[in-house]
């Protein structure tokens, strides 16, 4: 469903990203804070898109709901026509939306994926565009340089937020993440087992830090009604 951004736009990123720590100078004290409030608000972040995009109704009538409760082989010709017929009714925000609650039943689905197929649409329609900004702002304005770094912190976290959700419904993992977990710095698959679990808690998957935050602004949005418990599957 998702695919890898081009490498054009990959090179762009690293190289948006490199720009952004150049303008940022040398490193100071105030980086250290900056860089762990950088890493909470990726973590929000993936708690936000993550709680809305489960929640948000699908469009119906277009036939997600058949692709979601198709009970044959998902390889078959049957459904592969299937998809693709349904794939001409919807656009690819849709297509989004419903990747994150067909997530809920074929969790290890995810962390089959290539790295670049996890981060790819992020880059594309969100943390490139950011890195850019960022350029243009440092440039333009006098920024000091522990904001600078402290944004790159949040734009490359919520880059890789697909990634690190996927590195949790799989067992080989590379040695970094493992140890970025035994220092608190993502949160782990017993943890992220809790949203599985109840599917109204705990929606961020990088470190888990913003969750009571989340969960409280959850509980808000479907006493509200801006969230609805019938978004949670095609109907």
């Amino acid at each position: 469903m998702m695919k890898a951004a081009p490498w054009p736009v990959m090179l762009a990123m690293l190289a948006s990203l490199a720009l952004n720590l150049w303008l940022a100078g040398a490193p100071g004290w105030a980086w250290f804070p900056a860089a762990i409030a950088g890493w909470y608000l990726a973590d929000f972040a993936s708690g936000v898109i993550h709680m809305v995009m489960d929640y948000k109704v699908c469009t119906p009538g277009v036939g997600l709901d058949q692709l979601y409760f198709y009970e044959g082989s998902r390889e078959s010709p049957d459904y592969l026509a299937l998809r693709d017929q349904v794939w001409t009714r919807v656009g690819p925000f849709e297509k989004l939306v419903y990747d994150f609650k067909n997530h809920h039943p074929r969790p290890d689905a995810l962390g089959r994926r290539p790295m670049l197929v996890q981060i790819g649409s992020t880059i594309l329609f969100a943390t490139l565009p950011a890195s850019l900004l960022l350029n243009l702002a440092a440039l333009a304005l006098p920024l000091p340089g522990w904001m600078i770094a402290g944004l790159v912190v949040f734009i490359i976290g919520a880059t890789f937020a697909q990634y690190f959700h996927g590195t949790l419904h799989k067992d080989d993992n590379p040695p970094l993440v493992i140890w970025m977990r035994r220092l608190g710095l993502l949160m782990t698959p017993n943890a992220h087992a809790i949203h599985h679990a109840t599917l109204d808690r705990d929606f961020a998957t990088n470190t888990g830090w913003s969750n009571p935050l989340v969960n409280r602004l959850f509980n808000l949005a479907i006493d509200r009604r801006w969230l609805k418990p019938e978004g949670l599957e095609p109907n």
